[in-house]
């Protein structure tokens, strides 16, 4: 029986890997925003996540949070160059 004001997701028993967490975070917003700075804290948490998963679970978050950082990079990239071939941004509107 639970009293009150405790909550059974912060019992000893449960494991949460807070790493694979951050790492599919990292990764899901680094699609869509600063990509070269998510993608490899997503990488790297995303290993560290993975190191910890026999003890705490997240092998697939884990996982998942390292390919969306290699898909940052890869999307970063491509952007450059596109950038790069077009001659970069020009902000002048003929005339």
């Amino acid at each position: 029986m639970t009293g009150y004001g405790s909550t059974p997701a912060a019992s000893p028993g449960s494991r949460t890997n807070g790493l694979a967490i951050a790492s599919l975070t990292c990764g899901i917003i680094g699609i869509f925003l600063f990509n070269i700075i998510l993608g490899p804290i997503a990488i790297v948490l995303g290993a560290v996540g993975m190191r910890q998963a026999p003890a705490k679970g997240g092998a697939g978050m884990a996982k998942a949070g390292i390919i969306l950082g290699v898909l940052d990079l890869v999307i970063f990239g491509v952007l450059l160059a596109l950038a790069a071939s077009e001659g970069g941004f020009s902000w002048y509107v003929g005339g």
